[in-house]
């Protein structure tokens, strides 16, 4: 055996214990997706029951509710791109201007915070915040005169708590990326700045900025791969039926359709279609990812 292979075989195992783990629970299930084409019945599994073909597509796109879910569904998902991508920016900006070190790391560490927290707990801590009688933010809103708004019963407001909300939590993370850019800028070109009579905000828009710019357009294009994830657990512990106008997702139909309902060969349909999309904008942002960053997976 060559003696270079010998030499990285080592290596080599100690990816087989993750390469095992990614065969059972992500490819192994895939052929689950026949389900899609069957009228399935559990206890008939997936050799003996019958096949149907196309006609859980079908009746899925002729469904009234679907294209609303699926609006709803690509509306979110693109507000949370959007948002999740700005704030970050924001926050790393400004934390990369505080000059005291402690200052910054409690900073850094309150807004890392939210995201080591689940959507169960942080649901909770909503729910208290936003409920119309008692509710800490329908308080501050009384001061000034304003009657109580009900955000999560409200399919006017239900959206962009969700939206907000998740930027709140993840937003702190996001940043990380975003420092490591901002540190990777060429301290020369911040002399060359001042030496020119640049003040702060001159050099954050010609220098740190567009030092940023290839990290946060990597991001913006790998992004696209979650144009249809919504993000099924802030959703779920939050909505209700009086929201499902503006609040269901493809993810909460999936769910409802499958373990509420039993139609296992309606839900899988969804959720094939959901992955065959997903999939297409994967393939385009990273082909835009190595277009407009020169980005490689390799």
């Amino acid at each position: 055996m060559d003696k270079k292979l010998m030499k990285q075989l080592p290596l080599h195992m100690m990816l087989l214990p993750g390469i095992i783990i990614v065969l059972i629970y992500s490819y192994v299930p895939m052929a689950g997706v026949v389900i899609a084409f069957q009228q399935f019945v559990p206890s008939n599994g997936l050799f003996r029951s019958e096949w149907i073909g196309f006609e859980n597509f079908r009746y899925v796109f002729t469904m009234p509710d679907f294209y609303l879910v699926l609006k709803n569904t690509v509306f979110i998902a693109f507000m949370k791109i959007t948002a999740g991508l700005f704030a970050p920016i924001v926050i790393a900006i400004l934390l990369n201007e505080i000059s005291v070190r402690w200052v910054k790391k409690s900073f850094q560490t309150l807004v890392y915070l939210p995201h080591f927290l689940s959507w169960v707990i942080l649901g909770g801590i909503l729910v208290d915040l936003l409920t119309p009688s008692g509710g800490l933010v329908n308080q501050f809103l009384g001061i000034f005169g304003i009657e109580p708004v009900f955000f999560l019963g409200s399919n006017d407001w239900f959206p962009f708590v969700i939206v907000i909300s998740d930027v709140w939590k993840e937003f702190g993370f996001g940043t990380i990326i975003y420092l490591a850019a901002i540190t990777a800028i060429n301290p020369s070109l911040y002399e060359a700045a001042v030496i020119d009579g640049a003040n702060r905000w001159k050099q954050t828009w010609h220098v740190t900025l567009p030092g940023m710019l290839p990290i946060v357009v990597l991001v913006a294009t790998l992004s696209l791969g979650n144009v249809l994830n919504a993000g099924f657990d802030q959703i779920f512990n939050l909505y209700s039926p009086i929201v499902y106008e503006s609040g269901d997702i493809l993810d909460t139909m999936v769910y409802r359709m499958g373990l509420v309902d039993f139609q296992y060969g309606l839900a899988t349909a969804i959720g094939t279609f959901k992955s065959l999309v997903s999939l297409l904008f994967i393939g385009v942002s990273y082909g835009l990812a190595y277009k407009l960053a020169n980005y490689r997976i390799f």
